[in-house]
């Protein structure tokens, strides 16, 4: 009989990663989605609002597990009306799984949520999982997710929570536009180039994920590569990966312009970064396939 997985939130790039992975290895996969219901490629997907019960409350009873991806993206301005659903969708979402969950006389074995590193704030600190945590908003979207994720607890359901780093992959993802950049002949340093990108590819993440399944694993677990890098080193292997040579900066004040009036999002996306070490996956015996960026980033572009 083939285990039952439920992804809240997973018709984005990470949970569809993850969705066609758990169905090569003859999972059952559930998508609870604000799209329309189907079945594709062996993936069932099934309507939530992310909020409220409903139907798909029937869909965790006898899962083995749950991994929550739901969230707004933080791509984006950090306006008023978006910092509101950037945080809301985060705490609706986890609050109405920990209810959902309640209800089931067989619930799902474990209960993993995506979070983000972003915790730690802007540092060049090396931070493990018990480092303290920076500042700002999306410091503190973070910290309130947190907090919602562990204000329950279930005794039949273990509950894990993952610090996504800076995921890299093929087709979508942080990779992207940084691609985009270095392939037009803009692919130098962004800002101070001493912004630290904790980067994990994305074959990683997923057999994380899995590891997370199978082994008795609780708490909170920095989901990212040993191997952080500062931006100025990551640009400067991505061009050597794509075959381009150097390429001029992008000062600071440039950034921030274009990150504004051209992408439309936060300029701290691009101007700060974070120092982490997956502390606890690598004492629980966890063994990372991609360690050396520029083979890996050879590889993806």
């Amino acid at each position: 009989m083939s285990r039952k997985v439920i992804l809240p939130g997973g018709s984005g790039f990470l949970g569809q990663a993850l969705a066609k992975d758990l169905v090569s290895r003859d999972y059952e996969v559930t998508v609870l989605t604000r799209g329309e219901e189907k079945t594709e490629e062996k993936v069932r997907y099934v309507r939530w609002d992310g909020r409220n019960l409903d139907d798909w409350v029937t869909e965790l009873e006898g899962a083995e597990a749950i991994v929550n991806f739901t969230g707004r993206s933080v791509n984006c301005l950090y306006t008023r009306k978006n910092r509101e659903e950037i945080m809301n969708s985060r705490l609706d979402s986890v609050r109405a799984l920990h209810h959902a969950l309640r209800q089931c006389q067989q619930p799902p074995k474990v209960f993993i949520q995506a979070g983000s590193l972003a915790i730690f704030g802007d540092t060049r600190e090396e931070c493990d999982e018990e480092a303290p945590h920076g500042e700002g908003f999306s410091v503190e979207v973070c910290q309130r997710w947190e907090e919602a994720f562990f204000a329950e607890n279930h005794p039949q359901t273990r509950q894990v929570l993952l610090r996504i780093g800076f995921v890299l992959g093929r087709d979508g993802g942080a990779l992207e536009p940084l691609s985009k950049l270095a392939r037009y002949g803009l692919g130098g340093k962004i800002g101070s180039g001493e912004q630290y990108i904790s980067w994990i590819h994305l074959e990683d993440l997923n057999a994380m994920i899995r590891y997370a399944l199978d082994h008795p694993l609780e708490g909170i677990y920095n989901a990212t590569g040993p191997a952080p890098v500062t931006n100025e080193s990551f640009m400067a292997a991505l061009r050597k990966a794509m075959g381009k040579g150097w390429a001029p900066p992008a000062p600071a004040p440039l950034v921030r312009l274009g990150a504004v009036l051209v992408m439309r999002a936060d300029p701290g996306l691009a101007l700060t970064g974070r120092n982490c070490i997956p502390k606890r996956f690598q004492e629980a015996g966890f063994h990372f396939r991609h360690t050396d960026l520029e083979e890996t980033l050879r590889e993806l572009v």
